[in-house]
């Protein structure tokens, strides 16, 4: 079973930067809800960008290594870890050569998420666990943006709430529910995962006063309990 989405042009995702909120978020979540900083042993991350995410999990491997599709990326990398060009579908590792692999916001930007689901289900030892994030369609805002000749800015206002026929015509990236997730999953052949809504780190909200204010009441928790406060969805997966 593929799950290929009908988005025709599907962007390449752009990397958290350095001192985005979201990257310790992601941190500590993986600590809290999984067992991977205590594995002590290899880690993937799929889709590293520049290593900024990358580098908040060095310290926890012997080994990390991170692959991305875009060499000029991996190229300006600084962070202690060793950098691959490839792609989530077409992973160059053996069978079960990581006790960990992590993944933020990819599934969305690749041909073939089932394929890649696949790919981390063979390099991950038995054990193992992965978590990943995908962004989540019941937030406000397209994270993505879309090709919209009217509205071209990133952040469009509920058009990730369009049917997906729709959404999918006009969006840069796919879109995910936790039922469409859940299959994905299930195509890789994980059968133990847990789902989680990450809440909207907020960091990029402006005036400042407005900011603050958001992150110290409906976002304030790391993980929320309605969908529309979250971003993202979290898996966390074990083989």
């Amino acid at each position: 079973m593929l799950l290929k989405s009908s988005t025709s042009k599907i962007a390449l995702g752009k990397p958290s930067d350095k001192g985005d909120k979201i990257l310790e978020r992601r941190y500590n979540l993986a600590g809290k809800l999984s067992n991977i900083l205590q594995s002590g042993g290899k880690l993937l991350d799929i889709g590293c960008g520049g290593g900024a995410q990358t580098e908040w999990f060095i310290d926890n491997f012997a080994l990390t290594v991170g692959v991305d599709v875009r060499y000029e990326a991996l190229k300006d990398s600084d962070a202690d870890a060793s950098f691959i060009c490839a792609a989530g579908e077409y992973l160059p590792f053996a069978d079960e050569s990581f006790d960990a692999v992590i993944s933020f916001e990819v599934l969305e930007h690749v041909e073939d998420p089932g394929m890649m689901m696949r790919e981390i289900f063979r390099v991950l030892k038995a054990g193992g666990e992965a978590v990943i994030t995908v962004p989540n369609k019941w937030w406000i805002f397209e994270i993505h943006g879309a090709y919209l000749p009217v509205l071209p800015w990133n952040r469009v206002p509920f058009f990730s709430w369009l049917p997906e026929k729709l959404h999918d015509k006009w969006a840069k990236a796919r879109i995910y529910t936790q039922k469409k997730l859940t299959a994905a999953i299930k195509v890789g052949g994980f059968q133990n995962y847990h789902l989680y809504y990450i809440t909207a780190p907020m960091d990029r909200a402006k005036p400042e006063f407005l900011k603050k204010l958001l992150q110290s009441s409906l976002f304030s928790a790391e993980l929320a309990r309605i969908p529309i406060l979250a971003t993202n969805i979290l898996a966390v997966l074990k083989k």
